[in-house]
């Protein structure tokens, strides 16, 4: 295990690009404080700390109104940081569980009404183990009835193989990051168009187009090399589009982005006020507060 990851940036700069009011950032995470929500014993990384209090504080310095925390694999299936942090929330937080097939519907119940509202399976082999499919099945067909998603999070070259299962899973479908495609390859190209066939086929599928940190070859501040396959990924299927920050950025050793930036290249990727809005508001509280719109 390595721990020599870079510290989220303590000061980042204000966004030029006003998000629109009620704007969701939807994926982001909380990490400890470890001290009081140790870290996973088999996870691959350790992060810096990053509390639900730095959370709340960037939500408000970036212009949002609301946050979607995502359970990373550093805390494994101990979902407690994560609810902690919705239950400080007062509501204006949704949560993504990691959960395994020994958990009981109670756990799901009180994970509900604490604010989750889905499960994420990591199939990135370097940060976890990948989870067995029949699992994953047997989940999605659990929380069905309370609402929720799966989230998963691969890479571009895992799509061929992952392609059957993710089109049957028995539950709305969320992808992480554009299943991380090669930004050196060509968007109109046949690899990136797998993921928009996966889309095109699951009305129920979701992309977020986060982060560029992760994706570019050129880097900051505009990410260039992303843009084109995010606003494909906007302009083909605006109504099903997500964006998170991805704060802290856990295993970044390249650059620590500066969040201010990462809103900025955002609002780049949506051309008009309504896919703004669209991204913005509009889809993620449709998904994580239905009960709203």
């Amino acid at each position: 295990m390595d721990d020599g990851w870079l510290v989220y940036c303590e000061e980042p700069s204000e966004p030029s690009f006003p998000v629109p009011p009620g704007a969701v950032d939807a994926h982001c995470h909380v990490f400890g404080p470890g001290d009081r929500f140790p870290y996973a014993p088999e996870r691959r990384y350790t992060p810096a700390d990053a509390p639900k209090e730095r959370l709340w504080e960037l939500r408000d310095f970036l212009g949002f109104e609301r946050n979607v925390i995502v359970q990373a694999s550093c805390h494994g299936t101990d979902n407690r940081a994560l609810v902690d942090a919705l239950e400080s929330s007062d509501g204006r937080a949704r949560g993504v569980a990691a959960v395994t097939s020994s958990v009981g519907d109670d756990e799901l119940e009180a994970m509900h009404r604490s604010g989750v509202r889905g499960v994420r399976f990591n199939f990135v082999s370097r940060l976890a183990d990948p989870p067995d499919p029949a699992v994953i099945r047997t989940i999605a067909e659990r929380i069905r009835g309370l609402g929720w998603h799966i989230v998963v999070y691969f890479e571009a070259g895992d799509l061929p193989g992952l392609y059957e299962l993710l089109l049957s899973l028995p539950a709305p479908l969320v992808i992480d990051h554009m299943g991380r495609p090669d930004t050196s390859l060509d968007p109109e190209g046949p690899r990136f168009g797998r993921l928009l066939r996966l889309m095109g086929e699951r009305p129920d599928a979701w992309c977020k187009v986060s982060c560029p940190e992760r994706l570019s070859t050129v880097g900051p501040p505009g990410y260039d090399d992303v843009v084109p396959f995010a606003r494909a990924v906007v302009e083909s299927f605006p109504d099903r589009v997500l964006w998170g920050s991805d704060w802290p950025h856990p295993n970044m050793r390249s650059h620590m982005p500066d969040d201010g930036e990462l809103v900025d290249f955002a609002g780049g990727i949506a051309a008009t006020g309504t896919l703004r809005t669209k991204l913005f508001v509009d889809n993620p509280r449709r998904l994580y507060w239905p009960e709203e719109c």
